[in-house]
């Protein structure tokens, strides 16, 4: 007697378990088919009303970064690292772009997806984590694109530290996404913030070294970048490209922890003001 209630506990047991599996794999089945369809009207809507358009998303700061490195070759700038003007510049640009560009179009995710929330299966989550998705592969796009453009050039692109480099960019994307989930939540309240975040870029861009050597300014104008995460980004690429580059302004713990900081800071974010975006 006392054998079958145990047979018939674990079997109660069991099937508990199954049905907790199932629900499991049903929300992240519901979550994955949500985004996709978020992540496919974003493409559509964005450029065009056309999915080819999506093209524009790695295509623009490439466009970005080919213009910028045409106009140091003109004005014959050199080098601070290297004999390639081509690559130093470049090793600063790109994490600089991925941040600034990854926390921009992110931060109009939510005001230019918002009537999708009328739809009891999508939530502000939803949205947010599809746009830095897409602006994520959009930005490793862009890397791949400029790759192929230097290698045509001649240039060796390859870090001699590939790991370092990796962390690198890897911080520079948590930054942006950080940043972007914090700017869209407060930007789908207050619409006009998103003008104003889109002018702090350009100081973020500025003081992140990425396109002025900074340390050639004076101490006090590097000391004030150094606030800024994404200057820590830049100086960890360009540590990992060049032997004897001086990392004594560089803090790999600052930019990890703003990175994991502002996506924390984000989804609370996200979580305490859902109500005031669904009503606003």
């Amino acid at each position: 007697m006392a054998m079958a209630r145990i047979e018939g506990l674990e079997k109660g047991d069991t099937k508990v378990i199954r049905l907790e599996q199932e629900s499991v794999k049903t929300a992240v089945a519901r979550q994955l088919n949500v985004m996709h369809a978020v992540i496919l009207r974003d493409i559509r809507s964005r450029y065009f009303n056309h999915g080819l358009g999506f093209l524009m998303v790695p295509l623009m700061p490439v466009a970005h970064i080919v213009m910028l490195l045409v106009w140091y070759k003109t004005m014959n700038r050199a080098a601070a690292y290297g004999d390639d003007l081509v690559l130093f510049f470049a090793t600063g640009l790109i994490p600089s772009l991925t941040a600034c560009y990854v926390s921009r179009y992110m931060s109009v995710s939510v005001l230019a997806n918002k009537n999708m929330l009328g739809f009891p299966a999508v939530h502000l989550l939803d949205i947010i984590l599809a746009r830095s998705l897409l602006e994520i592969f959009g930005m490793l796009l862009s890397v791949a694109f400029l790759l192929i453009i230097i290698v045509s050039l001649g240039t060796d692109p390859f870090p001699g530290d590939t790991a370092n480099a990796g962390l690198a960019m890897v911080s520079a994307i948590l930054i942006g996404v950080g940043v972007g989930i914090n700017v869209s939540v407060i930007t789908a309240i207050y619409p006009f913030f998103a003008t104003i975040y889109a002018l702090f870029t350009a100081l973020i861009y500025i003081t992140s070294g990425g396109p002025i050597f900074l340390h050639t300014y004076p101490e006090q104008v590097i000391n004030i970048a150094t606030y800024n995460p994404v200057f820590h980004a830049v100086e960890w690429m360009r540590s990992s490209y060049y032997t004897g580059y001086s990392t004594q302004y560089l803090s790999k713990g600052y930019v990890i922890g703003w990175g994991i900081g502002s996506v924390a800071l984000g989804l609370l974010m996200e979580r305490l003001l859902r109500p005031q975006v669904m009503n606003g």
